[in-house]
């Protein structure tokens, strides 16, 4: 398996985890200091837009490169039973990441659209009830993507051998 494959389904990884999580951690707290509703809305969903276009590319070469490594490997995956059952929570964990995203995205637009352009939200059930949702899903990606880099980690031990750094006598 070529080495650039095996990076960039790492790297596009950490870019999807690290951007949910900047956005958990640092753009959403951030849009939440404007003064009115709508200045709070337009921050963060500038941020996102920014964002959106280099997730969504992270996200694609992340599903493509997971493919391209699991066909390489399909023999290891079908006959050695721990790669199997990690390789198949890891593909689980990559659809649920898949779905909090895009179910982040819709409900940002969604409250974009219930919010108003003088302040006053034009549907205010609708702005709570996506607010309400976002408050969850922004914590989910980073908890899923993590959990991915996780089992990447637990996929290298795997290959590995038994023979490493600290299973050596001193």
């Amino acid at each position: 398996m070529s080495t650039s494959i095996r990076a960039t389904h790492l790297v596009t990884n950490a870019a999807w985890f690290g951007g949910s999580l900047f956005g958990a951690v640092g753009l959403n707290p951030a849009a939440r200091e404007p003064d009115t509703r709508r200045e709070q809305v337009e921050v963060s969903g500038t941020g996102w837009e920014r964002w959106g276009p280099v997730q969504g590319a992270a996200i694609a070469l992340h599903l493509l490169s997971g493919i391209a490594i699991t066909a390489d490997n399909r023999n290891r995956v079908a006959g050695h039973a721990p790669t199997t059952v990690t390789t198949v929570a890891k593909a689980l964990l990559t659809g649920a990441a898949v779905a909090s995203t895009a179910a982040a995205y819709v409900h940002g637009e969604r409250l974009g659209r219930a919010e108003g352009e003088d302040g006053h939200p034009r549907d205010p059930r609708a702005a709570e009830h996506a607010r309400r949702r976002l408050s969850w899903l922004q914590w989910a990606t980073p908890a899923l993507t993590g959990a991915l880099l996780v089992l990447d980690a637990e996929l290298g031990e795997q290959q590995r051998g038994a023979a490493g750094l600290l299973d050596r006598r001193w």
